[in-house]
């Protein structure tokens, strides 16, 4: 009688396709966590900007235009990260963040002062 301990070429089939069939149920479900996440990355900066800008106005009596993340950052004294969104504000006070190309999704978000303490109106966004 021969004692043989390996794996049969079926046995072996079967959970590459079992691992081929849990894969194609994951992929396309962290795919739209991360887009999940960078769309909420969107909010929180813009919600930040306008925090820092009340704060600017109270102490400078006006607000900070900004045409980018970095002069946001310089003047705001913030870090926002402008990978995936391009952020601007006016000397008005309204505030905007673009998505970029990178990102797969063509959104805008928007923030004036009478509604910094709400949620962003959207333009594009899912």
């Amino acid at each position: 009688m021969k004692n043989n301990k390996s794996f049969t070429l079926i046995e072996l089939i079967l959970v590459i396709v079992i691992i081929i069939i849990l894969a194609a149920i994951a992929i396309p479900n962290f795919y739209k966590t991360k887009q999940r996440a960078i769309e909420k990355e969107g909010i929180v900066n813009i919600k930040l900007i306008a925090a820092a800008e009340r704060i600017y106005k109270m102490e400078m009596g006006s607000y900070v235009a900004c045409a980018d993340a970095a002069a946001c950052n310089s003047s705001l004294k913030l870090m926002l990260n402008a990978t995936n969104w391009a952020y601007s504000a006016d000397s008005s006070g309204n505030i905007a963040a673009t998505s970029q190309a990178s990102t797969g999704m063509s959104c805008t978000y928007t923030l004036s002062p009478a509604g910094y303490d709400g949620a962003p109106s959207s333009s594009g966004c899912p």
